[in-house]
């Protein structure tokens, strides 16, 4: 029987992908490997077995990065255990911190192992140890790896199977004939992204617009927006409902939120989160905004960018100044074109690829078969050729 630890934890954007893929493998025995206090500790336990590690990144001083150092050897350990004491016969990862020792210890056991790399700029998990693994799957075909392993493939960012099934209106949104705006901070919360709203927010209001915010957790200032036509949520898992509802979406450009939006078909407009590594969220922002799908405004103390941005968008649909053609329209059917629908079963055929033991051998993983390019990959310098 196939058995699969998937090491996937923090953000949504590591761990929502990673549920997608799951979903696709049924009749697998699954694990998850994941770290205390995070978004996979509220989620996982709902569906797979969770097991914890402690790991982190290798910022700041020479004794902090001596820690973290010796943190991931006694990790790398501590999974390559549990890979012998579960029997697993195969690993996945959708990167960061978490993936580390999953990939060392999956290679120091003779497993297979796939890493999947969302972000157009590659993560330093990916970049450091993407040529140890049996393959990787790239969210963005012009997504470049200065080691990439023998088998590399572009399959985009798997979307869970929701977000493709037609979903009511959470019953908490605000009714009416408005607009729906949706502002997503990601699974963290965004505090410069929310407070930009909530400076530009009341003339939206006034104008007739329905406003959605997901602020994330400990914002204090969450319930200081008050409006009959204005909901403020922490967190929610009707997304796939809200967003193929909603007119517009005010979003972080990390990868999985912009996989989202592509299969839910709505436009946005993208505030790249400041601090990003290797500003990964700059990189995403840019290609989507390239395809037509969204527009891209920095995060600034006033947010009078924002404003502007979202005034010309939803203007046409609130009757904000003379009447003009609606660009929401052309947008939407941009942000259809970039999804990847058979993301997560692709990934999940290459799992099952290298799960099959090729014959005379134990330890390496079989040659598996490249998923073609996709005729509507996004405007990138060279298409990758497997």
């Amino acid at each position: 029987m196939a058995r699969l630890l998937i090491a996937a934890s923090g953000t949504g954007g590591h761990l929502f992908p990673a549920l997608a893929v799951a979903e696709m493998l049924p009749h697998w025995d699954i694990h998850w490997l994941g770290t205390r206090e995070r978004l996979d500790g509220r989620l996982v336990p709902k569906r797979y077995p969770l097991h914890w590690v402690a790991m982190g990144g290798l910022q700041g001083g020479r004794r902090e990065r001596l820690q973290r150092l010796i943190q991931l050897l006694v990790a790398v350990w501590a999974v390559r255990w549990l890979l012998r004491r579960q029997r697993m016969t195969v690993v996945f990862t959708t990167g960061g911190y978490i993936a580390a020792p999953a990939i060392l210890a999956a290679r120091l056991a003779g497993l297979p192992v796939l890493l999947h790399e969302s972000n157009a700029v590659a993560g330093r998990v990916t970049r450091l140890l993407g040529g140890c693994c049996s393959g990787v799957a790239l969210g963005w075909s012009s997504t470049r790896l200065d080691r990439p392993p023998k088998r590399l493939w572009y399959t985009g960012t798997p979307v869970r199977s929701e977000f493709y099934r037609p979903a009511p209106l959470p019953e908490w949104v605000p009714r009416g004939s408005g607009p729906l705006l949706v502002v997503m901070g990601g699974s963290q919360g965004a505090r410069g992204l929310s407070h930009m709203v909530r400076q530009q927010a009341r003339p939206w209001l006034e104008a007739g617009c329905r406003l959605v915010h997901l602020c994330g957790r400990d914002d204090p200032e969450m319930g200081s927006l008050r409006d009959p036509a204005c909901v403020e949520r922490q967190f929610t898992e009707e997304m796939a409902g809200l967003l193929q509802h909603g007119d517009l979406a005010i979003s972080r450009a990390g990868a999985g939120s912009i996989s989202e939006l592509a299969a839910s078909r709505c436009p946005a407009v993208l505030v790249p989160y400041p601090h990003a590594s290797d500003r990964h969220q700059e990189a995403n922002a840019g290609a989507v905004a390239a395809f037509g799908a969204a527009v891209v405004v920095h995060e600034n103390p006033d947010g009078e960018p924002l404003g502007r941005a979202v005034r010309r968008l939803l203007g046409p649909r609130l009757s904000m100044g003379t009447p003009a053609p609606d660009p929401l329209v052309a947008m939407a059917a941009a942000m259809g074109r970039l999804a990847r629908n058979d993301a997560a079963a692709d990934v999940a055929k290459m799992l099952e690829t290298l799960h099959r033991p090729r014959p005379g051998t134990s330890s390496q993983p079989p040659d598996a078969t490249p998923i073609p390019m996709a005729d509507h990959d996004p405007p990138s310098p060279k298409n990758l050729s497997c």
